[in-house]
């Protein structure tokens, strides 16, 4: 009776019966039956442990356990569980050399049985794995971990919804972070503790049905752990997710081993897991300070943006630039915007749409904040602002050129325009706003003048050209170089010279675009840059700038149809170097030197023979009387009175040769006589300065004829002629002309001024029209001369207290509030 109980206690169900009819061969069986009566898995899994555990696992033993738990995949489970039973013992006695054959036939289990029941097994499994890391040996943690690995690469058929890894993450976690006094083995746990958070990212990553591995309490343990060992690593190498394929497996270096798992990781990131992986790592470097120097996080910035998915890329550029003001301390807000400029150029290829203002609007925030931390307290602020203007350039570099022109357009938007005096504040930021215009330009291919400068864009840019700061204005300037020069020729124009032979420019026809950009801008771009010159705050530097600009101008523009206007400006601007009273001597020089300059430039980029003789007389008789008004410009001169520039009137540029030059080689001549300030002498072609040669009614020959000029309404009658002697008699030709008709030609010449005069209103700026259209005297003044003048009869007989008969009494203006004036 006592035989059956105990049989019946050491075995389980319906192996019962199958038990009894083995024969008892075992002399420890604590109640004398043997080990044929237990269940035969049992059996099957005792017989694989060899006698001593040197002699490793008895392979034909585990082929039939394995054949077994394949023709009866039921019993996986209760092999399994048998299995951990029994290597709990062995751990616990520390006969390890028993465990590692124990967790070696769970491997091969594992590997073999593909079932719908492998559910069951793996929970026991992965209690042995954890009986294991839960030891203190690092051979049996490292044997675990292995394990799991092979684990977490088998595909499962049916997911599992209650299994948990918080465990496998802590512990290999804390591997990852392995202090061991002995450096081989210390590498080998981290090691294995890097290859295990791998395992536990490719098991759960890809399954919704498990865990979510992308919560901030798994997160805040495996990305530091990965950066922890990244961060030991001799020399950071960043290199492409395509070189690093041929590498997997291969990699035996915790901080190479660590980085492919971090590229796993953001690679299999969704969007919403993207800040999962990215607040972790921000954190880590906050709390280790591991922004200065910025060799590691560009580093590791670089790989997140190699292996994140192309469309999520610039999720990373705006967590980074939410990031850049958290905390204190100049160097480390610096550190990160230069971490910023590194990989901000992955994001620009595939940001689109609205993301890409986002972007340069965050930065424009974070310069508008710099400048008023700069400006409250001085700070080192620089490197930061730099580093900001340097994102923002590379940002822009990798943008198709129509979105250059959009984020230039949205810079001068921010820009305060303020001119003369203004806050320190306001100054500083329209210096840093043109500093990242400069930027973003020097990125932009210029192919046609038009498409470079926008309306709205250009006005932009000249309503800047009256700053306050004379760098300001510089800077200005630098801008206007880089979107005017397409060939390469601002480094030779950079400084005013009269020899242009030496310097291999680079000169091309001008195109028709171009020539229709200029006729409709031109006026506007010439004012601005001749109003520059008359600020009283220039320096060199300032005069040279804009002379680089005309140069460019004229070498961009060459044509016959734009030299007369390159001449009328440099007539203007000699003009008031001689007659502006606010130009210092110093000033005024530098602006004849310029002036002079660009003159030996017309003939250079144009072939005038004539002119190109004259030039090269006035600057032979400049060097020999009067070389301050040469080039080179310098900040000072030092000139006696006889040499000051008002009295040498001589060696200046003279419009009647001009326009004799210009005959000489076939150019036909436009030239007005120079004014003092921009006004009509600048006006630009198919402007009034034609439309004053048909003698049009207040047309700019009737304004410069003075106000004591007779209207001519006939003038607005085309063929009819008015005479203005009084007693001319009317010839009977002229009144058969007037009966009929103008003729043919002065029908097309009336058309012609008619399309003049219509295609100035629509061109010319407003600036200008209303200069030429202003009348010729003022009405109230006109009005005080036809009242002054009249005198009639007095209203009242003589003798009843009037003026003696036949001489008038002037009008008297009664009530004077009831006249219009």
């Amino acid at each position: 009776m006592s035989f059956v109980k105990c049989c019946f206690e050491s075995t389980e169900g319906h192996d019962f019966l199958d038990s009894l009819v083995q024969k008892c061969t075992d002399p420890g069986c604590c109640c004398g039956c043997c080990s044929a009566l237990r269940p035969r898995y049992k059996r099957l899994v005792d017989n694989i442990f060899p006698a001593s555990p040197q002699d490793g696992l008895v392979k034909s033993n585990m082929e039939k356990l394995t054949f077994y738990s394949l023709s009866s995949p039921e019993k996986l489970d209760r092999i399994g569980e048998y299995l951990f039973q029994k290597a709990s013992r062995d751990i616990y006695r520390r006969r390890h050399g028993f465990v590692i054959i124990a967790m070696e036939a769970m491997d091969q289990l594992l590997v073999a049985c593909h079932s719908q029941t492998l559910n069951l097994f793996v929970e026991s499994f992965l209690k042995m794995v954890q009986k294991l890391l839960e030891s203190t040996d690092p051979q049996l943690q490292i044997l675990a971990t292995q394990s799991f690995v092979r684990f977490a690469n088998i595909e499962e058929d049916t997911p599992s919804y209650h299994r948990r890894y918080d465990f496998f993450v802590s512990k290999f976690s804390a591997m990852c972070h392995s202090n061991h006094n002995d450096k081989p083995t210390r590498e080998n746990i981290r090691l294995a503790g890097i290859q295990g958070l791998q395992g536990v990212i490719r098991k759960t990553v890809s399954d919704d049905l498990v865990e979510n591995i992308w919560e901030a309490q798994h997160m805040d343990k495996i990305v530091p752990s990965l950066l922890y060992n990244m961060q030991t690593a001799e020399k950071y190498e960043t290199v492409s997710c395509m070189e690093t394929d041929t590498r997997d497996g291969l990699d035996d270096d915790p901080p190479r081993l660590a980085e492919a798992c971090l590229r796993e990781l953001v690679g299999r990131a969704s969007f919403g897991h993207i800040r999962s992986v990215l607040r972790p790592v921000l954190t880590h470097f906050d709390r280790h300070e591991l922004w200065v120097p910025t060799e590691f996080a560009v580093h590791t910035f670089k790989i997140i943006m190699f292996s994140i998915q192309a469309q999520y890329s610039y999720s990373v550029v705006e967590a980074l630039l939410q990031h850049l003001d958290a905390g204190v301390g100049t160097r480390v807000r610096a550190a990160r915007a230069a971490v910023l400029s590194s990989i901000v150029a992955f994001a620009a290829g595939d940001s689109v749409g609205p993301s890409v203002l986002e972007i340069i609007n965050n930065l424009l925030t974070n310069l508008r904040a710099s400048v008023a931390r700069d400006s409250e307290k001085e700070s080192d602020e620089k490197l930061y602002q730099e580093a900001l203007i340097n994102a923002l350039g590379e940002f822009a570099d990798h943008l198709p050129d129509f979105q250059k022109i959009d984020i230039m357009m949205f810079i001068v938007s921010k820009i305060p325009n303020q001119r003369g005096k203004g806050t320190k504040a306001d100054s500083m930021l329209q210096s840093i706003l043109l500093k990242s215009l400069l930027k973003v330009g020097s990125t932009y291919r210029t192919t046609e003048l038009s498409k470079a400068f926008p309306a709205a864009f250009l006005d932009a840019l000249l309503r800047l050209s009256g700053a306050g700061e004379a760098a300001t204005r510089a800077l200005l300037q630098r801008i206007l170089h880089t979107l005017l020069d397409r060939r390469g020729n601002a480094a030779a124009l950079a400084a005013p010279t009269v020899d242009y032979a030496k310097l291999g420019l680079i000169v091309e026809k001008c195109s028709r675009p171009d020539l229709i950009f200029i006729s409709k801008h031109g006026y506007a771009i010439f004012s601005s840059l001749y109003d520059g010159l008359q600020l009283e705050s220039n320096t060199a530097e300032n005069v040279c700038a804009i002379y680089t600009t005309l140069a460019l101008l004229c070498v961009e523009l060459a044509s016959e149809e734009t030299v007369c206007d390159m001449l009328q400006l440099i007539l203007s601007m000699q003009q008031s170097a001689l007659s502006n009273p606010v130009l210092s001597t110093a000033q005024a020089c530098r602006v004849h030197g310029a002036a002079l300059a660009l003159l030996a430039l017309v003939p250079h980029v144009l072939l005038l023979p004539a002119l190109q003789e004259y030039v090269a007389q006035i600057i032979e008789a400049r060097r020999e009387e009067a070389p301050h008004l040469l080039p080179p410009l310098l900040e000072d001169y030092d000139l006696s009175p006889s040499k000051m520039p008002n009295k040498l009137p001589y060696l200046m540029i003279d419009q009647m040769a001009l326009a004799e030059c210009l005959k000489a080689c076939g150019v036909e001549a436009r030239l007005q006589p120079a004014a003092p300030y921009a006004g009509a002498a600048l006006a630009q072609r198919h402007s009034w300065v034609e439309a004053g040669a048909a003698q049009g009614r207040d047309s700019l020959a009737d304004i410069s004829a003075g106000p004591n000029a007779e209207l001519d309404s006939a003038n607005s009658s085309p063929g009819v002629q008015r005479h203005c002697g009084g007693g001319e008699s009317v010839s009977l030709e002229a009144l058969r002309r007037a009966a009929s008709g103008p003729s043919e030609a002065e029908r097309r010449e009336a058309e012609r001024r008619r399309a003049t005069l219509n295609d100035t209103f629509r061109t010319a700026p407003f600036d200008h029209l209303l200069l030429i259209t202003q009348p010729k005297y003022e009405i109230k003044e006109k009005l005080e001369e036809i009242f002054n003048s009249l005198s009639e009869e007095p209203l009242l007989g003589v003798g009843v207290g009037g003026s003696p008969a036949g001489k008038p009494t002037p009008c008297t203006k009664y009530f004077p509030e009831l006249f219009l004036y």
